[in-house]
């Protein structure tokens, strides 16, 4: 909403916390402000005001580079849009933010049977732009699970897939995150991929319309 000073208010009274191990989905309808509270969620974005902690930083305090720094070893992401770097092969993309933590030893090893783990053992050397959408988002998969995150923020991730490939990749998220016991928030307009989370956040023009336990996740 617009106030009368013009400054366009996205998000307010917004407050929850999210345990370790919790799978969480945001829902709402387009432009409810659920994409902008994942981006404050992981630091990415800055608030006018209120505070957001993450592993017990309160990540406002924190300047970019301690910011990138804190989400380099506890946070891994999959976006709608796969964000892969097109010069980079499928292995290197994976390999790559194991290098920016300063790893080396074991990191091609790591990074390729992660790619085998989400059946792209045969696409190692293939860039972006010869995978299909299906491809690229379980490379993307890959990247973000390789750093065994304490944490993963996922937005629309079956937003650029169809129907099918999105129930394949949402299904393969699912298990990966299982089996590294991350925390998930899933960012989703799709409420079918919400109700296998533990939990829904709905949210209605800025506000938390709703917050439901669902049990254990699917």
């Amino acid at each position: 909403m617009t106030d009368a000073t013009g400054s366009l208010t996205i998000l307010h009274d917004v407050s929850f916390s999210v345990t370790p191990g919790e799978t969480l989905a945001i829902v709402g309808a387009s432009g409810s402000g659920k994409s902008t509270l994942l981006g404050l969620m992981a630091g990415l974005d800055l608030p006018s005001r209120g505070t957001v902690s993450l592993h017990g930083h309160d990540l406002f305090a924190l300047d970019e580079d301690q910011r990138a720094a804190l989400r380099g070893r506890h946070v891994g992401f999959v976006f709608q849009s796969f964000q892969l770097v097109g010069h980079l092969t499928a292995l290197e993309n994976v390999m790559l933010p194991l290098e920016l933590r300063g790893e080396a030893d074991g990191v091609h090893e790591r990074a390729k049977a992660m790619l085998e783990r989400v059946g792209l053992g045969a696409r190692l050397s293939h860039y972006p732009r010869t995978l299909s959408g299906g491809e690229q988002q379980r490379v993307a998969l890959a990247r973000a699970f390789v750093t065994r995150p304490d944490i993963l923020f996922a937005d629309e991730p079956t937003g650029s897939l169809d129907t099918a490939t999105g129930e394949a990749v949402i299904a393969l998220m699912f298990e990966l995150n299982r089996d590294a016991g991350s925390t998930l928030v899933l960012v989703t307009h799709d409420r079918s991929v919400a109700a296998r989370c533990g939990r829904i956040l709905t949210i209605e023009a800025g506000k938390v319309a709703s917050d439901e336990w669902m049990g254990a996740e699917v």
